[in-house]
């Protein structure tokens, strides 16, 4: 995937640069709020009910303060990534047991034609790893700072 197709998964109505949650399904339920608004998922209690689903199977809080809850759904009909921050932390019960900060949440349908669910994935993964990068993110105070930062590490 190259770096200006993976960059142009992020968009602004797609951020939240405070979320109010301070709870795991607060937080995903304030994320799909977005989707509702703008009508882009089919069913979203279906896609929420999807996601706690997937929680059971293990925790997608990856420590340091980064969760990136995901799974696949007939509930939408292309990839999409909503990023979410939490100044409070939310508990996700991540490997580390610290709160998490930084919620990147992705979305696909069961097949997709260019099949990037998992390249995103990993792409996202490899940027919140460098601890330099991660911490500038978990920093980011609007989306034009949070979009500078991916776009340097992408």
């Amino acid at each position: 995937m190259d770096t200006s197709s993976f960059i142009s998964l992020f968009r602004e109505e797609r951020y939240v640069s405070e979320l109010k949650g301070t709870r795991k399904n607060q937080i995903l339920d304030e994320l799909l709020g977005l989707l509702k608004q703008n009508h882009v998922v089919n069913h979203p209690d279906l896609l929420l009910e999807t996601l706690k689903k997937r929680e059971t199977l293990g925790s997608t809080g990856l420590g340091k303060n980064v969760a990136i809850p995901h799974c696949r759904t007939l509930t939408v009909s292309e990839l999409i990534v909503i990023v979410g921050h939490s100044n409070k932390g939310v508990d996700w019960q991540a490997m580390d047991k610290k709160p998490v900060t930084l919620i990147f949440l992705i979305i696909a349908p069961p097949q997709e034609k260019q099949n990037i669910y998992l390249p995103v994935l990993g792409k996202i993964c490899e940027i919140v790893r460098e601890n330099k990068i991660r911490k500038m993110l978990i920093r980011a105070t609007d989306f034009r700072d949070f979009i500078n930062i991916i776009g340097a590490a992408a």
